[in-house]
């Protein structure tokens, strides 16, 4: 039992890390002058630090859409995929509503939305499957695959700053239900959260068939 708690507490821990700072730094962008920059930056050191503290624990996912991806071509089996949602949504959770208690109601805590998520819903979804798409390329090239040795850190949390420079202001750059669904759920707002799952899931579960059956054969 303990053998099993510990990817799902790394999930939990992972996720709650990754919407802690990456949010907070968006909350604190616009009143310490660090703008996209900053919030790009901060994601992406996090992720990375993530990746090296939990991987060999959970691969660390800290996304349902990495997760629906390796589920999808069967690298994790869809029972353990479940458990992954719930412990990444709960960590998520308590990070937005600690951002709500450390910020209070004047603060967009972070959420993940853009010039885009109120205009165009439609393309809200195809910005969030593009960026998606790079960063579960990355993950199966470095981490399934195993091509980038230690780099993988650096590999993954660089494709996630560089997708949030790119689509930070269109879209938020989630990429990441659980990452927009923290801040959401602090802002008391769930009604842009299907975008920000239709959108990752869409080019999460593209981004791994390919990559599984073009380059992960023989």
């Amino acid at each position: 039992m303990k053998s099993d708690l510990r990817p799902l507490i790394a999930e939990w821990v992972g996720t709650f890390t990754l919407v802690f700072i990456g949010a907070g730094a968006g909350a604190l962008a616009s009143t310490n002058g660090g703008g996209i920059v900053a919030v790009a930056l901060a994601h992406g050191i996090a992720l990375m630090v993530i990746v090296y503290a939990w991987g060999a624990v959970s691969g660390a996912h800290v996304n349902p859409a990495v997760t629906f991806s390796l589920a999808l071509v069967g690298v994790i089996d869809w029972t353990k995929a479940l458990t992954y949602w719930i412990f990444q949504f709960g960590g998520a959770s308590l990070a937005g509503l600690l951002l709500f208690y450390l910020f209070g109601t004047d603060s967009n805590f972070g959420a993940t939305v853009g010039s885009l998520t109120m205009t165009d819903p439609l393309k809200t979804i195809v910005v969030e499957a593009i960026l998606t798409f790079f960063l579960v390329t990355a993950v199966f090239g470095s981490a399934v695959a195993g091509r980038n040795g230690n780099a993988v850190g650096i590999a993954i949390g660089s494709v996630l700053a560089m997708d949030i420079l790119m689509g930070g202001a269109l879209t938020g750059a989630s990429m990441n239900p659980a990452r927009t669904f923290g801040s959401a759920l602090a802002a008391a707002d769930l009604s842009y959260l299907w975008m920000y799952i239709v959108g990752p899931f869409i080019g999460g579960g593209a981004a791994s068939l390919l990559y599984d059956r073009l380059f992960l054969t023989d």
